[in-house]
């Protein structure tokens, strides 16, 4: 037998190996349990997978992304066998592994219940148990059509080979633009228990599935689209250990008791009334002062680093979007076209457009530029029902919308200080651990437009800052924008959860002369066109808000806090001493209130520290002839004898500081 030379890679290191033709990927990683898959000349592989001569081979281990992406692909195929196993008549949808789990979807005659689930865990346990193999066989369409004749969702999936991704979330998991594969549960007996039309790869048998449980059910339609039958979809997850499974049932708790929907109400923030519509929120009074005291101090930073504010209609002339692109590449994405006085207009998707026509509205010259005009812009996004989630994803909201336009000289720094402001923002907020994502097209994607060129200039150009920071920066090939690239700020929030904030966007489309024939009068009095840069600090109030209730538990900071101070008299005769101070505070911007209730001491502690007061000012008897009060704070700390003076100031210094308490 004839050896072949392969490259082992390391985390920092290659080795080269010799070894007998017909090598599996798996003999290179027997004394490492860990390793679960490979990674055979950049594409992943089975452990089974025949080694080739001159092959780059590098171990996927199960905790690694990779990993737990094919454990929870694996995890879903049990899943989808205890299933059929349970309920003969069950049919496959699509199962890939998302983000901390998987789904599987099955066309079932009656929804699951919770205690299905609990049936369909204990099939799932003997399935491990039996160490079933996981092998991967290459089919063509006809075969697996003949094959998979009773599955009507996965042969509709075979007929979508090569758009298939396109087509419906999830489906690049079974089918692609190459070889169709079907991989088998292969028994102790060696016969097949179950098989899936699958992509692959998978762990090498069952029983190397270390820890999993099943999350819930819900309806979801085929492919996405309301228009096909809905299935039933059950979410579940998998780790790569139990320690590891139990912190993030752990996580998931906590997330729950953050969750802003339920502050929001709680704290009587914010309410979403069927009357107005899905995804379309209103401010109560308390959720108000923490809306506007984030737009005065966002307002005032603009202002200070040198932004203009402006102001824009809410609607606009449909040929406005056109000229845009806005309707030819993210028409889906509005609201549709409504008559006034025989014209078609249409509700406003984003500022840009506006922006531009102020930019446009006289002659400009170098020495103006950097232009920037910043609002903030309410604006409506077409988005199904089945996205909206809270204040996160709405359909109306308000954008802390920026716009620079600045000679292509002066673009690096322009976005090097939006950046930064965008980074100072977050951080005044109490949002410190990001990191950065670079959004780019994909050439082979007709969605966007502009010149190769251009694109590799703008890219170039947003590379080069977001290294220059210093954080850590991770590719999105094909997330860009229509009209150009794009870095975005992902923030991780208290309990490690990364939200998408803000954006910073390179655009050479919008100015052009086929648009908006933007221009300015350079130092050699030619006519030359502007780079514009959109930024979004927040990405918008509504949605920034909903990550600061859970980012915080609605414990906000107090200069954030709705209510700053509550007043506690401990009797009636209490009450007017407590007022009197109440106003003083009023006069100095504090928000104060005096709870003037029939309840007991005790019992105004326990409300305000629901309501996540940050301080709690109690007066009797002693306090009023001693002029002063006890200072509680809403983490039960409390200092007794307080003078007056000094508990308006540590209010006051806590406020000006922006500091937690």
């Amino acid at each position: 037998m004839s050896d072949i030379k392969v490259v082992l890679v390391h985390a920092d290191a290659r080795e080269e190996r010799t070894v007998a033709t017909g090598t599996k990927a798996w003999e290179l990683f027997a004394e490492d349990p860990d390793i679960i898959a490979a990674r055979v000349a950049g594409a992943l592989r089975d452990l089974s997978h025949e080694l080739g001569d001159g092959d780059e081979v590098e171990g996927v281990a199960i905790d690694s992304a990779d990993g737990r992406d094919i454990l929870r692909h694996s995890t879903a195929h049990v899943m989808a066998q205890a299933v059929q196993d349970l309920f003969g008549d069950a049919r496959l949808g699509i199962g890939p592994p998302i983000t901390d789990g998987f789904y599987y979807d099955f066309d079932v005659e009656t929804p699951f219940v919770p205690e299905d689930l609990d049936k369909i865990e204990s099939r799932m346990r003997k399935i491990i148990k039996e160490n079933q193999r996981f092998s991967r066989r290459v089919t063509d369409d006809d075969a697996a059509r003949e094959e998979l004749a009773d599955e009507p969702y996965k042969l509709e999936l075979i007929g979508l080979k090569g758009s298939a991704g396109e087509a419906a979330e999830g489906a690049s998991a079974e089918v692609g633009e190459g070889e169709l594969t079907i991989y088998d549960n292969i028994n102790r007996k060696g016969e097949v228990a179950w098989k899936d039309l699958c992509r692959g790869p998978h762990l090498p048998t069952t029983k190397r599935i270390p820890a999993f449980k099943l999350m819930r059910s819900a309806a979801a339609y085929w492919r996405g689209d309301e228009k096909n039958k809905q299935l039933q979809r059950i979410y579940g997850t998998a780790w790569e250990s139990k320690e590891a499974l139990e912190a993030h049932l752990h996580r998931i708790e906590e997330a729950e008791r953050r969750d802003h929907r339920k502050l929001g109400r709680d704290l009587d923030l914010f309410s979403f009334p069927d009357e107005i519509g899905s995804g379309l929120p209103v401010f109560h009074p308390k959720g108000g002062v923490i809306k506007r005291a984030m737009e005065d101090y966002v307002r005032e930073r603009h202002i200070a680093e040198g932004f203009e504010y402006v102001g824009t209609p809410h609607i606009a002339k449909e040929g406005l979007f056109h000229t845009s692109g806005h309707l030819p590449y993210y028409g889906e994405g509005m609201y549709p076209a409504f008559d006034v006085d025989g014209m078609d207009y249409r509700l406003k998707a984003m500022n840009c457009p506006m922006h531009n026509l102020i930019y446009r509205s006289r002659q400009r010259s170098y020495r103006e530029l950097p232009l920037r005009l910043f609002e903030f812009g309410h604006v409506y996004r077409h988005e199904k029902s089945g996205v909206i989630h809270g204040l996160t994803r709405v359909r109306g909201f308000a954008q802390d919308d920026s716009h620079s336009y600045c000679t292509p000289e002066q673009a690096p720094a322009e976005v090097e200080h939006l950046l930064n402001f965008m980074l100072s923002l977050l951080r005044d907020f109490g949002i410190d651990d990001f990191y950065l994502e670079l959004s780019t097209r994909d050439a082979s994607k007709d969605k966007f437009i502009g010149s190769d060129e251009d694109w590799a200039t703008a890219t170039k150009v947003l590379e080069d800052v977001a290294v220059g920071t210093g954080l850590e920066l991770v590719p999105d090939p094909g997330g860009a924008a229509y009209y150009g690239p794009k870095i975005s700020v992902q923030a991780r929030d208290a309990i490690g959860r990364t939200w998408q904030m803000g954006t910073v966007q390179y655009d050479f489309n919008q100015p052009s002369a086929d648009r908006f024939n933007l221009e300015y009068v350079a130092a050699d009095g030619s006519r030359q066109q502007p780079v514009m840069i959109h930024s979004a600090k927040f990405g918008s109030i509504e949605r920034f808000m909903g990550v600061l209730v859970e980012h915080y538990a609605g414990a906000f900071p107090p200069w954030l806090a709705p209510v700053q101070v509550t007043g506690i008299p401990i009797a009636e005769r209490h009450e007017d001493y407590l007022l009197d101070l109440a106003a003083r505070m009023k006069a100095q911007g504090i928000r104060v209130e005096v709870d003037l209730s029939d309840d007991r001491m005790q019992k105004k502690i326990r409300n305000a520290q629901l309501q996540k007061v940050p301080f709690m000012i109690i007066a009797g008897d002693d306090d009023m002839a001693a002029g002063a009060v006890s200072f509680r704070y809403r983490d039960g700390r409390q200092d007794n004898g307080v003078p007056i003076d000094e508990a308006i100031a540590r209010v006051a210094e806590a406020v000006e500081s922006r500091s937690q308490v």
